[in-house]
């Protein structure tokens, strides 16, 4: 059982690092040319659509490692045992924030897919519409809100749990490298929040559908 256990935890660290955390890059990039326009975005969109293989590379890369991540995920968090009232040093804290941080990014998942990629699948929006849902959806005042919350989740889970990766597979053994890759991956999370709000930024802008059209 502890043998599993561990098999279980690595793979779950890799997924959450390759493919997940390139995933989530390249999605935070896309989103990115949103402030370019509505059309920059649809462009992009369009390339990544036409992609050949695309729903065998969406499946095997994109949304079997989410679902094995995800729930993996909150069965870990389910059994974590926090000590952050009595030992409140700064890695039980990141380790606090790491679990919560990891139930909040799978519920916004779970809901930013239904809104966008199942409404596609379904018919009720194009691809070449996804930049209108978008802005009616963040012109809303309580879903960007809730869309804010979840861009900040999962940026710190996916850098902090790059931090815990680059401790538990041995790439850094020492404290001065594990405080080193604390600085390189709050650094990251820091600029990867900032690309994912100025894209949200760009969706709300009241001239968004109009501009790079």
């Amino acid at each position: 059982m502890a043998v599993n256990s561990y098999y279980s935890r690595k793979l779950h660290s890799l997924l959450g690092v390759v493919p997940i955390g390139f995933f989530l890059i390249v999605h935070f990039l896309t989103n990115y040319e949103a402030t370019k326009g509505n059309g920059a975005f649809i462009k992009q969109v369009e390339w990544i659509h036409n992609l050949p293989f695309l729903f065998f590379l969406e499946l095997l890369f994109i949304w079997l490692p989410l679902l094995y991540h995800g729930i993996y995920g909150l069965y870990v968090a389910y059994q974590a045992r926090n000590n952050v009232t009595n030992y409140g040093y700064f890695r039980n804290w990141m380790f606090a924030l790491q679990r919560v941080t990891g139930v909040l990014t799978f519920i916004f998942i779970v809901w930013h897919t239904f809104e966008t990629r199942v409404q596609v699948g379904l018919g009720n929006v194009e691809y070449e519409g996804l930049g209108e849902l978008m802005h009616s959806i963040l012109t809303q005042p309580v879903f960007a809100t809730l869309y804010i919350i979840g861009i900040i989740a999962a940026t710190f889970h996916f850098c902090n749990g790059l931090w815990s990766f680059l401790v538990s597979w041995g790439i850094t053994v020492g404290p001065r490298a594990q405080r080193v890759s604390t600085y390189v991956t709050m650094g990251l999370f820091v600029i990867m929040s900032i690309i994912g709000i100025m894209a949200l930024a760009a969706f709300m802008d009241p001239n968004f559908t109009a501009k790079g059209v």
